[in-house]
């Protein structure tokens, strides 16, 4: 069921986006080589606990941890343990919190200390694909406009999008209608309109689109082992230019001047 927001719940859900940004930035910024993937989750959960704010993630369909930290090959739900990040790595975070009742959802990829010319540039890619999708997050738009810009774009820069997992509607849940898948896909072809809150979320590989989840039931790789990066924001369908609510000060007006 595609749940649309009224002002007084978009008051309420602009708090729970700031916050899930806020920790997303401030986890991002901590990430130092030789610390361990649980240490980052701790120093996300802290944050989370100091804003009012506490994990959209732990226990949904029982998983163990604060956030999804994912690296290199790791595509999504990488979860927080003994592996420590080394200089040059990339490391997907997704920061998913639950504040007043509802969600905010967001996510990045970030180089540990510096990282190869070819692994930035996928998450250049990945980032502004991000972007060309929430251009499309107009009202009387279709989802599929959304999947087609952002498949076009990581296509024709010679990578390849995710296919089986997407971005998708969020508000009072984590996960409500619609989808919104990276590419195109005639089943999810809804009509976009005002009150609609959405996660656009491109997942990008370097390599093929395939992927696999590990033997703890949990984390997503490529299949062939290259790089992968992931960014998300949580957007609101207006009667205007979509709002990114967990980025506030990157309307699309204010991007399309830069």
């Amino acid at each position: 069921m595609i749940v649309l927001k009224n002002e007084r719940d978009l008051e309420a859900m602009r708090p729970a986006c700031a916050i899930a940004r806020i920790v997303l930035e401030e986890t991002a910024a901590s990430i130092q080589p030789g610390m361990s993937t649980r240490e980052i989750d701790r120093f996300a959960a802290s944050r989370m606990k100091h804003h009012g704010a506490k994990s959209a993630f732990l226990g949904y369909r029982k998983f163990p941890c604060n956030t999804c930290i994912s690296i290199n090959e790791q595509v999504v739900h990488g979860m927080g343990g003994d592996r420590k990040v080394e200089f040059g790595d990339i490391v997907s975070l997704d920061v998913g919190v639950v504040y007043r009742g509802f969600i905010g959802d967001t996510a990045k990829t970030v180089a540990v200390g510096g990282c190869s010319v070819e692994a930035q540039r996928l998450m250049d890619v990945t980032e502004k694909s991000l972007y060309e999708g929430i251009a499309k997050a107009v009202a009387g738009n279709r989802v599929t406009d959304i999947s087609k810009a952002i498949q076009k774009y990581v296509e024709g820069n010679g990578y390849s999008v995710v296919r089986e997992f997407v971005g998708h509607g969020v508000g009072r849940t984590m996960h409500e209608e619609p989808q919104i898948p990276n590419y195109v896909d005639p089943k999810c072809n809804q009509k976009l309109r005002p009150g609609m809150t959405i996660a656009i979320e491109p997942m990008v590989n370097a390599g093929g689109p395939e992927t696999k989840i590990l033997n703890d039931g949990w984390t997503v790789v490529t299949k062939d082992g290259q790089l992968s990066a992931h960014f998300e924001h949580t957007v609101l369908i207006t009667e205007s230019e979509p709002e990114i609510m967990t980025c506030p000060e990157k309307m699309l007006s204010k991007l399309k001047a830069q």
